[in-house]
């Protein structure tokens, strides 16, 4: 009985209990061996307070356990909540440049855009202002030729039938 346990204890005092005789006229009543009960209830009661403090220990560690699996759990759970809110602020950081792009974007198409049109403005300007020296020009030229023209007198106009047919003087004139 020395190396049993609480329960295999308690296993033999039922067993005590059900294979004991009856008492004649007792239906409730029973005749067990006394000291071999009261051995089994003294190792009982030896084992009792050790099983007890198992117990408590076991329960402590299942405790224990139980708060440390609460403690990593919280963990895991702050990480992957701070890691959620990373994911959100790269996002937002994404967010921020792409938005930033487009009106850095936009305010580039918009000055290219406005420098084309100047570089247009500019260069029809140029053009106008050549065309305008170019007519000057040539106006200046067909008054010189005028005024060659009343000056050499007549000897230039028949000359210049002559060589009419060959040369014109006058740009607009048609070979």
């Amino acid at each position: 009985m020395e190396n049993s346990g609480v329960l295999e204890l308690v296993e033999m005092m039922y067993q005590m209990v059900t294979e004991a005789m009856n008492v004649p006229l007792g239906k409730n009543r029973c005749v067990i061996e006394r000291d071999r009960f009261l051995d089994i209830l003294d190792e009982l009661k030896a084992q009792l307070p050790a099983e007890i403090e198992e117990s408590r220990k076991l329960m402590a560690a299942r405790q224990e356990f139980i708060a440390g699996a609460k403690r990593e759990a919280e963990s895991i759970r702050r990480v992957a909540e701070e890691h959620a809110r990373q994911k959100v602020d790269d996002q937002e950081v994404v967010r921020e440049a792409r938005t930033k792009a487009n009106e850095v974007m936009g305010k580039a198409e918009a000055k290219a855009a406005e420098l084309k049109k100047m570089a247009n403005i500019y260069a029809d300007d140029t053009l106008k202002r050549t065309e305008d020296a170019i007519d000057a020009a040539l106006e200046e030229v067909r008054g010189s030729r005028s005024r060659f023209r009343s000056v050499a007198g007549a000897g230039l106009r028949d000359s210049h039938s002559e060589s009419a047919s060959r040369m014109p003087l006058d740009p607009d004139d048609e070979i």
